[in-house]
């Protein structure tokens, strides 16, 4: 890694503005180490090396006559869900094949306008669903950390695999990612990154390939808290073409970076202490009790009584809007397109071949359960489920409790093709028990990375909060990662 490329974006920022590199410089640092780490790690599906000079040039012009934006000369990769204009947007899928969209999703719009530079696209989970990043079209996405003494690869997480690797590995300075179920915060967690689901409608889904709509939420995955903040602050925004982002004043989320937590009173779910969760697990926990508690929070113990029924729950919501959102994939106007004798062939063909096995899986769950005689047993049913673990965050930050301090994974990564995973897809689903009541019920959730396992691999810690208070997740978050310290995968692609 060469000197420019391990800098935050804090870093790069201060440094580009005091003009001691170029935009160009950082830039071309940044694709030099893609273009040598990209065929063991598999981050990206598609780098601009073109685009992303020539925004970088821009930005030098700017930065040198003193109106520089925000993130002016930062060098950003995106997962391969947003559209980019004219470049690669396919979701990771064979059906999307050769899509290249002509409008700017207005999440990665909000970058441009603000300075940054695309690096290129991000591998992901087909579609954003998985646990793992094993279901791209693409392959597998390495995470760049090895357990000790271990040369085999580990998956990075998923569904945002690309961003919280290439962060991880500084292949890029920052990656914007999405968040349905844990897609942002698992990945995050398993890389020894920083990436915080915003609350549901912070920021435009406009542009963003939909999964589950009213669960998807975008956010930013960082190397730590601060840059994880200057992100969400450029990417959040009201947008009149997205009618559930939400038209509130976007704070600086950066203030909040090192203010104190006298006064903050910090929530324990007894409900996350489930069967079976590995001892490693649970004295993270502690440690992160005790961490919050020397920086002068206050911690009690709450109960969020449904938490043992979101799982099933979410997977019949999410599947339910994905059978929906996936309908319009057909082969008639764009992307993979299979002849048939007829239309309706054309249409099965299509989509058999241009869809993988967890989207076909999800799919014929989600049909199913909107099917006449099963959408009041399942969906409806669902929907109030949801409604009551909503309802249990309330009832505890109306209780006074100002964020929740949880576990993210049940463990730290595991294998790339790990048999007990891949012959179970309920085993991989249950990656998502601690994540999924965060979209369920809207709210902020953001991951630090607290400790090392036994075997050397990073472990992270969940924070989750009130509605559109991220802040308070900044803070707290910064007090964990100031005790437990950062976390960087040794060098060995």
């Amino acid at each position: 890694m060469t000197e420019l490329t391990s800098l935050t974006i804090a870093e790069a920022r201060d440094r580009l503005k005091a003009k001691e590199f170029s935009a160009v410089e950082l830039t071309d640092a940044y694709l030099n180490a893609i273009d040598a780490a990209n065929d063991k790690l598999n981050t990206y599906v598609v780098t601009t090396h073109d685009k992303a000079r020539e925004m970088a040039k821009a930005s030098d012009e700017r930065l040198g006559a003193g109106n520089g934006g925000a993130l002016e000369g930062i060098p950003l990769g995106v997962k391969d869900l947003f559209a980019t204009r004219d470049i690669h947007t396919q979701a990771c899928s064979h059906v999307l094949d050769g899509f290249k969209p002509k409008y700017e999703s207005t999440v990665t719009q909000n970058l441009w306008d603000a300075g940054a530079v695309l690096l290129g696209k991000l591998n992901m989970d087909e579609f954003a669903m998985g646990s793992s990043n094993e279901s791209s079209y693409y392959g597998p996405v390495v995470n760049p950390w090895r357990a000790q003494g271990s040369d085999k690869n580990l998956v990075p997480g998923g569904s945002s695999g690309g961003s919280a690797a290439a962060v991880a590995a500084h292949l890029c300075a920052g990656a914007t990612a999405t968040d349905t179920g844990g897609s942002i915060r698992q990945p995050a967690a398993f890389t020894g990154t920083v990436g915080i689901k915003p609350t549901y409608g912070r920021c435009s889904r406009w542009g963003i390939v939909a999964y589950a709509s009213s669960l998807d939420q975008a956010g930013p995955i960082a190397r730590d808290v601060r840059d994880a903040a200057i992100l969400l602050k450029s990417m959040a925004s009201v947008d009149a073409k997205d009618t559930t982002s939400v038209d509130l004043p976007v704070p600086d989320y950066e203030k909040a970076i090192g203010q104190s937590l006298k006064g903050l009173k910090i929530g324990i779910p007894k409900e996350y202490r489930v069967d079976g969760m590995p001892e490693e697990i649970e004295k993270l926990w502690a440690q992160g009790v005790a961490w919050l508690k020397d920086a002068g929070a206050e911690v009690v113990d709450i109960s969020l009584p449904h938490t043992k029924y979101a799982l099933p729950a979410y997977y019949i919501v999410a599947p339910a809007e994905a059978s929906s959102n996936l309908a319009r994939y057909d082969g008639v106007r764009y992307g993979l397109r299979v002849d048939g004798k007829d239309i309706a062939d054309m249409y099965e063909k299509s989509r058999a071949a241009g869809f993988g096995s967890e989207v076909k899986r999800r799919i014929m769950v989600g049909t199913y359960v909107l099917s006449a005689g099963y959408y009041d047993a399942y969906y409806l049913k669902a929907q109030k489920v949801r409604t009551l673990i909503k309802r249990d965050f309330e009832n505890v930050f109306h209780e006074g409790v100002d964020a929740v301090l949880a576990p993210i994974t049940p463990s730290s990564a595991f294998e790339i093709g790990d048999k007990e995973l891949a012959s179970d897809p309920v085993k991989m689903y249950l990656q998502d028990v601690f994540t999924i009541t965060v979209n369920m019920a809207g709210l902020p959730g953001l991951s630090v990375p607290a400790g090392l396992d036994g075997k050397g691999l990073p472990l992270g810690l969940q924070l989750i909060g009130k509605p559109f208070e991220e802040e308070t997740l900044f803070k707290t978050a910064h007090a964990i990662e100031q005790a437990a310290g950062k976390f960087t995968p040794a060098k060995w692609w």
